[in-house]
């Protein structure tokens, strides 16, 4: 993950003790986030434990147990911080669209799912082995929530996009659109494939998705 010269408040996420408000706390629970990243990027998600993480991070097991009783619990803390990076990265992209008086919409489209992948795929934040292994909590409520407000961004971004070559979009062709985007990062991110660093793959989304919302 990348370090920062002033570590973001923490969000609320289930399973933590307490959360940091001062900078120096903020601080501590950043290297125990660059901790796990590192340890599950080097030696896998098998290989995770409290004790690693406390150990990486330059911090004592109790001061991580002030914060997270299980190793869950920090990569569940990883995936809400980067859920809120993703969400605010693309409410300022559906801003900036609205705000312009001359909208190419495929375009705007194309940046709605180049941020996707770069989130949910090729973890340009998180690197690809914590994106991967998000991907298997799914079945986590705070997990599941990221890809659920995922889905919903892209489909609030296509449903205001104004252009005559878009059809009626129903709630049922939102769905299949956002779901399908969303399905094809999670099985490449999980099979690891090497179409995720692609542009065919981002072209062949935008094309998918285009093609659904369009007039014949």
């Amino acid at each position: 993950m990348p370090k920062s010269s002033k570590p973001a408040a923490l969000l609320p996420s289930e399973g933590m003790r307490k959360w940091p408000t001062q900078e120096r706390a903020r601080r501590t629970i950043a290297a125990i986030f660059e901790a796990t990243a590192q340890i599950v990027d080097s030696d896998g998600p098998e290989a995770l434990s409290t004790n690693k993480v406390a150990q990486r991070a330059g911090v004592s097991i109790g001061t991580l147990y002030q914060y997270f009783p299980t190793k869950e619990a920090i990569v569940v803390a990883m995936i809400t911080q980067e859920r809120q990076r993703v969400m605010t990265e693309l409410q300022g992209m559906l801003i900036s669209a609205m705000q312009q008086t001359s909208l190419d919409v495929e375009s705007n489209l194309r940046d709605q799912i180049r941020a996707l992948l770069a989130a949910l795929g090729t973890g340009s934040h998180l690197n690809r082995a914590m994106v991967r292994l998000a991907w298997h909590m799914d079945h986590h409520e705070q997990v599941a929530q990221a890809q659920r407000e995922g889905t919903e961004r892209l489909a609030i971004a296509l449903s205001q996009l104004k252009d005559p070559k878009l059809r009626a979009l129903s709630p049922a062709m939102l769905f299949v659109g956002t779901r399908a985007v969303i399905g094809v990062i999670r099985s490449a991110s999980l099979e690891n494939s090497p179409l995720l660093d692609t542009q065919e793959l981002e072209d062949e989304l935008v094309r998918m998705v285009w093609r659904l919302v369009t007039v014949d």
